[in-house]
C-alpha cells in the first residue's frame, strides 16, 4: 500500500500546480517553459507508475460491500465514461455540451469503479482521481474555461462513439490481463 499512497501524492501533487498559477510561473520562470514541461511530465509519470505498482501490490482490505448491482451498472456505463474522456482529445461536438469532457470521464469511471468494488486500495485510487477531477473542473472554470463554439459535423460525433466502443471493447476483453480482475 505505501507505493500506492506515494504515486497517489506524486502524481496529485505535480497535478495541483496548474491550479495555483502563481507557483507554476514561478517554477516556469526558475527553470523556463519547456523545462517545467519536461519536469512536469517526468513527475506525473514517476507519479503513475508507483500507482500501477502500488495497486498491483496492494492488499485486500475490505471497508463496504458493493451493491450487488454495482458491476452491472460499472460495466454498462463505462462506455459513456470512455466516450467523454476520449471526446477530450477527438474534434466532435462534446466540447460544446461541456467544458471538461475528459475529467467528467475520469469521474464517472472513478465513480462507477467506487460502486463495483469496496476495498481500500479501490478507494485510494479510484477514490483520489474522482476527488481530484471535481476539484480540477473548479479550478479550471475559476480560470475562465468555456464552452466550445466550433460546430462540427454530426459524423465526428459518430465517429467519436465508434472510437469509444472499440476502446471499451478491447479494455473489457483485457482488463484481467491489463488491471487484475476478468470482467469476461
Amino acid at each position: 500500500m505505501p507505493w500506492l499512497v506515494l504515486g497517489v501524492v506524486i502524481f496529485f501533487g505535480v497535478h495541483l500546480v496548474p491550479s495555483a498559477p502563481k507557483l507554476r510561473k514561478a517554477a516556469r520562470g526558475r527553470v523556463g517553459a519547456r523545462a517545467y514541461q519536461g519536469i512536469y511530465a517526468l513527475v506525473a509519470l514517476v507519479g503513475l507508475v508507483l500507482i500501477v505498482v502500488g495497486m498491483g501490490r496492494a492488499p485486500f482490505i475490505p471497508l463496504w460491500n458493493p451493491p450487488s448491482w454495482g458491476r452491472t451498472v460499472a460495466i454498462y456505463a463505462m462506455p459513456l465514461a470512455l466516450t467523454l474522456f476520449i471526446g477530450a482529445y477527438m474534434p466532435s461536438n462534446l466540447k460544446r455540451l461541456t467544458r471538461h469532457p475528459m475529467l467528467w470521464g475520469v469521474t464517472l469511471w472513478a465513480g462507477l469503479h467506487l460502486l463495483a468494488n469496496g476495498d481500500l486500495a479501490s478507494l485510494l485510487l479510484f477514490g483520489s482521481f474522482g476527488l481530484y477531477s471535481l476539484f480540477d473542473m473548479a479550478s479550471a472554470n475559476r480560470r475562465g474555461a468555456t464552452l466550445s463554439k466550433m460546430v462540427y459535423p454530426l459524423w465526428r460525433d459518430a465517429a467519436l462513439v465508434v472510437a469509444a466502443l472499440v476502446v471499451y471493447a478491447v479494455v473489457l476483453h483485457a482488463h484481467g490481463w491489463l488491471f487484475g480482475p476478468a470482467l469476461v
